[in-house]
Formats: C-alpha cells, structure tokens, sequence
C-alpha cells in the first residue's frame, strides 16, 4: 500500500446484515486506521435511528445520511461503514467514492434473514413490517442495481477476519 492509498478512505456498503461494521472495525484494528459507522454519528447526534424513521421519516433520515456523507469526504485515511442506503443514494456514492475505494459486502438472502431477525437482534426499522423475510427480498432487489456499481466482497460462510483480509489484499 502506498502513501497515497493511506491517504484514501476505505467504504464498506451493502445490505444491512452484511457484516459491514463488524468488518469495517477489523480492517481498521489490522490497518492502525480510524472507524467510523455512519449509523451511529447519526444516531449520537440525532437519536436513535428507530425513533428517527418513526418521527421523522426514512426522508429525513437519508438527508441526514447525505450530511454525514459530506462531513466524512472531509476526512482521509477512515474505515467508514455505511448505512445499507447510503450508498443507494447517487449523491453520496459520488462524494464518498471521490475519496475512498467502495466495496459492496454482500451475502444471500438466507443469511441476511438469519443475521438481522430474531428477539436478540437490534431493531430494523426497514424490517419492522409483518413479514420481513419478504421485505429483505423486495430491498434486496430494489437495491441491487446500486449496490452492483461497487467492487464485491461476499461474506456468506466466511469469516470476519477472511473478509477482511481479502479486502485489504484488494487495496
């Protein structure tokens, strides 16, 4: 890696239960690199993401997703993990893509289900419906288009650390 790839932020997007965070926070330990979710700058500086979406709306949830885009475009030498929108949104794959390589963490339908459901697992606003299981699907397809226009990483039956080194051998 050279001076000028350290420079660059590292972007981890994808559907929600694709392991973004977790890996996000394993790159940044191997790579003596800063973490950033963007989820929880959001969440520390405008509230729970449930209450957000029930309050206010997903619309004032993505502009405040667009806001934090920009702030961290700012920033050099980040592992950034997304929220599984963020990205979808042109806008922000355009400014955080013009200081970071983006990868797409993806995995099977099955797997997300298993990941995100269940009375342990924190709540999903987009999954609070009455048959999630379908919503997953039905996201899944809508987003694929977008989440297509970024390098893939597949992190079904793999484990976070081979996850992550096959991101930073990538780099």
């Amino acid at each position: 890696m050279t001076a000028s790839d350290a420079a660059q932020n590292i972007v981890l997007t994808g559907f929600m239960g694709t392991g973004k965070t977790t890996t996000g926070k394993r790159i940044a330990k191997m790579l003596g690199r800063p973490f950033v979710d963007t989820d929880k700058v959001i969440a520390a500086e405008h509230g729970p993401i449930p209450e957000i979406f029930a309050t206010q709306g997903e619309a004032a949830f993505r502009a405040l997703e667009r806001q934090v885009a920009q702030e961290l475009s700012q920033q050099s030498g980040l592992v950034i993990s997304t929220g599984g929108g963020l990205l979808v949104d042109p806008v922000n794959a355009e400014v955080l893509g013009a200081t970071g390589r983006i990868f797409c963490l993806t995995a099977s339908a099955a797997a997300i289900i298993s990941r995100v459901t269940g009375p342990r697992r924190a709540k999903r606003p987009l999954l609070d419906v009455e048959d999630p299981e379908a919503k997953v699907t039905e996201l899944l397809a809508e987003r694929s288009e977008a989440y297509e226009a970024f390098e893939q990483v597949n992190t079904d039956y793999r484990s976070t650390h081979h996850v992550a080194l096959d991101i930073i051998s990538r780099l």
